[in-house]
């Protein structure tokens, strides 16, 4: 299923044929800088520039034999260069040309996110516009509180992809680093403008100080940050499932021709899409643990990070990237249900206006505590009895004697909860 909706662009940036075409870049960039300083002829970089390639499968053949997949790629390479293949990977370690290029598709991979971000907080604003006044019952502790519209709660999606995509930004820059300094970081085989030149040819930075490896906090803080926006997804899509429940029924999944909510259930329609985005966020919060997990390795390194990141960072980027595309078409195609967000705003008689008349009483110059006991002993009888809580107001003498039917009324008043939304829509440029 994920595998349908992966963008060609998301797929080949970890194709086995980009990773090795990353490898390849390093190793030419590497051998550029050295030749400018005089350690590689210039002819042999020029054989280099014009036949370094590989072949996949024969790079699979031969790591059979040797169980080490650079030597293995670089045999290869090696194939194709000829004689001057001998100053490929002069002073280099494996994973100076495997950090360094992952680092490139894991920026390459974050910015197809953002992109995909950007889209969704481009819906999210469309449907904040469209229901700027949609009333709607706020819920806390899933209990009716007090009015909202579904365009603030659009708002507030928006709000939240926004510092998703500050936080991806910042990840993306984090670990936008590579490192070519050896075996343990010292540089001792190679020069440090060598690392300069293959970060800058590669839109990287050179890490100020690393071992064999970079560092696996910048995997942890990209992966953990993945698992943030996938948590977020979680908590929109949460929405959406409660709102759909047949006793509120406020928005609903599109439900398209032909589609079949239940083997057994004929009238079934279920909100399997956002189902699917919460299970798939717990993926990537497991993904993220084993990220954190990679990050204390033994000394200058070792290799059990290795196996990990070959699974959940393509893993994680790839199931993201699908989560982004499938939930903003749940959001574009989004039935809205205005008519049922009214007959539940009225279900509890009048009840959501409770603080109203507590701030009315007490303005007539009753305690706190004593409007409060007023009004909550009439709020509790309308909820047992089901009784229009205005007309059990009105009848209470304890409360007309400080507060006129009249002026109770005026209470009763939903524009009064829609008063400032246009302020918080300004905080937007809405």
């Amino acid at each position: 299923m994920i595998e349908r909706y992966t963008r060609p662009e998301m797929k080949a940036i970890w194709s086995q044929e980009n990773k090795f075409r990353k490898w390849l870049e390093v190793e030419i960039y590497a051998c550029e800088a050295m030749a400018e300083m005089g350690l590689i002829p210039e002819e042999a970089l020029q054989q280099i520039r014009e036949r370094a390639n590989f072949d996949v499968q024969r790079v699979a053949e031969i790591e059979e034999v040797v169980n080490h997949d650079v030597i293995a790629f670089l045999t290869c390479v090696g194939e194709y260069v000829g004689d001057a293949a001998k100053y490929i990977h002069m002073g280099l370690t494996s994973s100076d040309v495997l950090d360094t290029a992952l680092a490139v598709q894991m920026k390459e991979a974050g910015e197809q996110l953002l992109k995909r971000l950007e889209e969704l907080r481009a819906v999210l604003l469309d449907r904040a516009r469209e229901h700027r006044y949609t009333l709607m019952i706020g819920r806390t502790h899933g209990v009716h509180a007090e009015p909202i519209t579904f365009g603030l709660k659009m708002l507030l999606w928006v709000a939240e992809t926004e510092r998703n995509m500050d936080r991806l930004q910042r990840a993306v820059d984090v670990i936008s680093v590579g490192k070519i300094s050896g075996a343990v970081g010292t540089y001792a085989n190679i020069d440090p403008r060598v690392e300069a030149h293959v970060c800058r040819r590669l839109g990287l930075r050179p890490a100020r100080v690393s071992t064999q490896v970079l560092q696996r906090d910048r995997h942890a803080e990209y992966m953990t940050t993945l698992a943030i926006i996938g948590s977020s997804l979680d908590k929109f899509a949460t929405e959406i499932r409660n709102l759909q429940r047949t006793d509120i029924l406020e928005v609903e999944e599109y439900f398209a021709k032909g589609q079949k909510g239940s083997s057994a259930m004929p009238h079934k329609r279920n909100p399997i899409t956002a189902e699917r985005i919460s299970g798939l966020a717990r993926v990537l919060r497991g993904n993220a643990l084993a990220a954190m997990e990679n990050v204390a390795l033994w000394h200058e390194r070792d290799i059990s990070h290795s196996s990990v990141e070959r699974v959940i960072i393509p893993d994680s980027t790839i199931t993201l990237d699908y989560m982004l595309y499938k939930f903003t078409d749940i959001m574009r195609n989004l039935l809205v249900y205005p008519e049922n967000m009214r007959k539940n705003l009225e279900r509890t008689h009048g009840l959501l206006f409770s603080q109203r008349v507590l701030l009315a009483l007490v303005e007539k110059g009753l305690s706190r505590e004593r409007a409060y006991g007023l009004v909550q002993r009439n709020a509790m009888r309308s909820w047992r009895e089901g009784t229009d809580f205005q007309r059990l107001l009105q009848d209470d003498p304890d409360i007309t004697a400080v507060l006129p039917p009249a002026e109770m009324a005026a209470l009763f008043n939903y524009d009064y909860h829609l008063r400032h939304v246009d302020d918080i829509y300004r905080r937007f440029g809405l």
